[in-house]
């Protein structure tokens, strides 16, 4: 095998939870493009609808599932179809994320339990899953995308001239802090089957924002701008193929240099 194909795909099964957003949908073309038939599943399986149809028209294998991760039925249900079909699955993205409690610290413990039942609960469950089906392969990588914020702290001084986040929760931040170690906790536990289990910490993606929050973010980084529509998708193939054989519990942030600073 060469090195350009240990990045190949091809003939490979994989799982994106979410796949419209903004780090999503680049994640999905990353992984068809690389040879993987893809699955995509949320609750909102309209808009997974129409980008399997726009990666089909691209000559791409992607299916659009229905999931929801506060359920355990839904996730069970989701495992049982993929396997019942291809009899295995070597990737697994965990990408989807919700937001319930967006701002401010004080909230009732339903309002952060919400919030952690899709953002930790349901990563433990639907990687343990596909993480027993991938042991009795003895081959697999699960990716969980964290975000740069997992890292670090807040940095009000990005806000600064805007209305954006003016109470800052520390759900989200705990969340994706909290995967980080998971990331380490899985790839220790699936490790001796081979299953590798690894993090990506996106930085911001450039989307709208309000300029002066988007020149003081841009100038925390070290190259200088914010993430693009396609910054995600070599990593997500690395980690996803056997050109990563022999990394498991690492985190790598894909922030333009923001945590480095």
């Amino acid at each position: 095998m060469t090195v350009l194909d240990s990045f190949s795909l091809k003939g490979k099964v994989a799982l994106v939870t979410g796949g419209a957003g903004q780090y999503g949908r680049q994640i999905v073309a990353a992984l068809a493009e690389a040879g993987a038939k893809t699955y995509i599943a949320a609750r909102d399986r309209a808009k997974l609808e129409t980008v399997a149809e726009e990666e089909r028209a691209r000559g791409y294998d992607v299916t659009a599932r229905s999931l929801d991760l506060s359920q355990d039925a839904s996730i069970e249900a989701l495992h049982r179809e993929i396997i019942e079909e291809n009899g295995r699955c070597e990737v697994l993205v965990n990408n989807a994320v919700t937001r319930s409690a967006t701002s401010g610290w004080h909230h009732d413990l339903v309002e952060y339990d919400k919030s952690l039942r899709v953002n930790a609960s349901a990563l433990f469950k639907i990687t343990y899953l596909f993480g027993q089906t991938m042991r009795q392969h003895r081959s697999g990588s699960v990716i969980n995308i964290g975000s740069m914020m997992g890292m670090v702290g807040v940095e009000m001084a990005n806000y600064t001239g805007t209305d954006m986040n003016p109470d800052p929760s520390p759900i989200y931040f705990y969340e994706k802090g909290g995967m980080l170690n998971f990331t380490r906790w899985a790839a220790s536990i699936l490790g001796a089957d081979n299953v590798r289990v690894n993090c990506l910490s996106p930085g911001g993606f450039l989307n709208g924002q309000p300029e002066p929050f988007v020149a003081a973010y841009s100038a925390r980084t070290q190259l200088g701008r914010m993430a693009n529509a396609t910054d995600l998708k070599g990593a997500i193939v690395f980690l996803a193929s056997d050109a990563s054989a022999y990394i498991t519990g690492t985190n790598i942030p894909v922030d333009g240099g923001y945590t480095a600073k």
